[in-house]
Formats: structure tokens, sequence, C-alpha cells
């Protein structure tokens, strides 16, 4: 049975999936974070996009009412974290509608837009009055030339950086996902220099997957995660706002081996320290996703079907579906996340362990630790 327990981090010490106030959460029940990509739709073209957007809606989008029908089960299912994504979620005219329903119905939706000019101080603002309760906004560079680079339009830059002051003047929370890759790992100080401006309550940090456009040839290694790692450790420490890895489950065991080397003064105690139990959320492990079209998927990097809300409720779906069970279990782990003492906690990216090896429960390829259990049989 997965649990975890969930409670407001401080920025020196936050857990990745530690976002917000609560209970225990049950991983087998009900989930911490549901995504919903409302469209694929966009006018940006992102080098990485998982969801290959394009600038026309689908026809087989969910329609308005079968949205309200979605949001109506993660109120019923209690998800804390409930975001809107795309594509450019402002490319659907029925957006604010949505919004306004699920902030209704006492969920607390965040939404992704792409910085194009349908990101404006008035869409912020409308958006705030009916109840949007944050809003994140991509920046993967420091400067307009690394990051328009990324989003494949030119002015994008700029745009973010606009509509995070908009943001602010309109009283909406702010938070920043910035995706690491080949091209920008050595820009990350200077980014998180940038966002020092601002008032921002969280930098989402996510570990690239091969997956959509992502190509395996911009990713990092395993050793330069850690380095990476270490950079955003020693970041969280000075900054006002929160830090969290998204498919970089692996910092969770870099931050509880800083601690534990920190309390103790001893480098190799950091490998025998006892590791908390606690339940971290993963790939339909506290996390769930849903495309446009209603399928579900344990996330929006993980193209292995386990349902449709078209066709069962999203708590039938994610509490019974065979594949879901299954990606809960650390029993079904291979390799040496199998034998990791962290692998609760952690587990490695199984979006990242399919894009690589085309096994979901492969070992996280980006992952330089070495488990004691496999150094001792080397």
């Amino acid at each position: 049975m997965a649990i975890a327990t969930v409670a407001k981090p401080n920025a020196a010490t936050a857990q990745p999936d530690a976002l917000f106030a609560g209970d225990q959460l049950n991983f087998d029940e009900r989930p911490l974070v549901a995504i919903w990509e409302v469209t694929q739709a966009c006018d940006l073209s992102c080098f990485h996009c998982r969801a290959c957007a394009q600038p026309l809606r689908d026809l087989r989008e969910l329609t308005t009412a079968e949205g309200k029908r979605l949001i109506d089960d993660i109120a019923e299912l209690k998800v804390p974290i409930f975001v809107l994504t795309g594509g450019d979620p402002l490319k659907r005219h029925d957006i604010y509608e949505l919004v306004e329903h699920a902030a209704q119905k006492g969920v607390r939706p965040s939404l992704t837009p792409s910085a194009t000019p349908l990101l404006t101080r008035a869409a912020l603002a409308r958006l705030k009055s009916c109840g949007l309760a944050r809003l994140a906004v991509s920046l993967d560079g420091a400067t307009p030339e690394l990051h328009d680079a990324f989003r494949g339009v030119p002015g994008s830059w700029s745009r973010t950086l606009e509509a995070v002051r908009w943001a602010r003047e309109v009283g909406l929370p702010v938070q920043i996902n910035t995706t690491v890759s080949a091209r920008n790992r050595g820009n990350l100080e200077e980014i998180a220099a940038l966002l020092e401006q601002f008032d921002i309550v969280l930098w989402s940090v996510f570990f690239l997957v091969p997956t959509g456009r992502g190509q395996q040839a911009d990713l990092i290694t395993a050793e330069e995660a850690e380095e990476v790692f270490a950079q955003l450790y020693a970041i969280s420490k000075r900054v006002r706002f929160h830090i969290k890895t998204t498919e970089g489950q692996h910092y969770r065991r870099f931050l509880l081996q800083q601690k534990i080397r920190e309390a103790s003064g001893d480098v190799e105690g950091s490998r025998r320290g006892r590791v908390p139990q606690r339940a971290g959320v993963n790939d339909g492990k506290g996390f769930i996703f849903i495309s446009h079209m209603g399928d579900v998927y344990p996330s929006g990097f993980l193209p292995l079907l386990a349902g449709s809300v078209r066709h069962s409720s999203l708590a039938d779906i994610y509490r019974n579906s065979p594949l879901l069970q299954a990606l809960r279990d650390t029993d079904c782990l291979k390799g040496k996340c199998s034998v990791c003492e962290y692998r609760n906690v952690c587990g490695g990216s199984r979006a990242r362990a399919f894009a690589v090896t085309r096994d979901p429960f492969a070992s996280d390829p980006l992952c330089a630790y070495v488990p004691p259990l496999l150094a001792q049989s080397i």
C-alpha cells in the first residue's frame, strides 16, 4: 500500500512531491496530482514537446460537458493538485468555463498556458476571477536566445516574463517550469538568478524524457544529473521559492543523502542512514494524466494506456487498472531499482525507463547511484 505523508516544505528541504499542506495520502486510492491535457493545439514548436503540438484543435477532444464530468470525478476523488495543460489551454474557448466549474466544485485548478499572443493580462485577470489558483509558465533559459531556441518562436522569452509580471499584478501565484537538457544544463545558475528577481512560489525542474519531439541526444548523463542535483540543492538554500523536480525522482534520494551527511558529517554514512519509507510520487503512483481525448495514462510521458474517462470513472481507472497497480508495486521494479533502498521513496522515472528501454519497470538510465546490495555483488 503506497501511503505518503504530505507536509508543506521549506525552501531548503523541499521534497519534490510535497507541494501542499494535507493529510496522509494512500496512493492506491487517489492521486496527489491529476493533469488534464485539455488540447494538443499550440502555436509554439518546442523541441522537446511531449504532445507534438499542432496549430489546430483535434475534433476528438473532450467536449465541455465531458470536461466538466471529468472535473466532477477529480472533485469526488479529492485530488489536491489539478492542472489544466496542453498544448496551450488558451486555445480552448471554454477554458474559463472549465476553470470556473473546477473552482465551484472545490478543486484548486492550475493552468500551464503557452507564451503566445493569447496570453494577455486581460486573460490572466479573467482566469483569476474564474477561480484559477496558480499559473505555471515555462522558462528554459536566462536569455532570449536560449529560451526562444527551445520554444521555436522568437519573443517567447519576453512574453513569458511579461506573463509573470501580469500574474503577480492580478494576484495569481506563479510557478516556473524549466526543462533540463544538454542544451541548457550549464545555464541553471543564471536561470535561478533571474527567477530571484520575481515573486514566484515554485521552480519545477523537469528532467527530459525522450518522447514526442524529445530526443535521446538531448538527454544529460546520469553523472550530469547528480551535478544538477547538487546545484539545485545549493540554490534551494538561498532562494525564497520552493524547488521540486519532475521526472527526477532520484533527487529525493539525493536530498536524503545530503541530510544524513550533514547531520553526521560522515560521507560514507550517507549510504547507511535509515531511509524513510514514505511513498514518493511517480508515474501512475500518486500521479495521473488524462489526454485531450480522455485517455488515461500513468503520466504524459509514459504512453501506456490505462483506460478512458469516456468509458469509466477516473477513480475506477486509477484504482483498478492492472498497469497502474503494477506501477505502484515496487516489487515489479527491475535492475538496480529493484534492490535499491530508496525504491519506495524514489523508484526512478518509469517514463524515462520506458522511453529508453521499452520496459516501464527497468532501471532509470539517468540515475548514477549504485545500491549497496548491487555493489556487494559486483
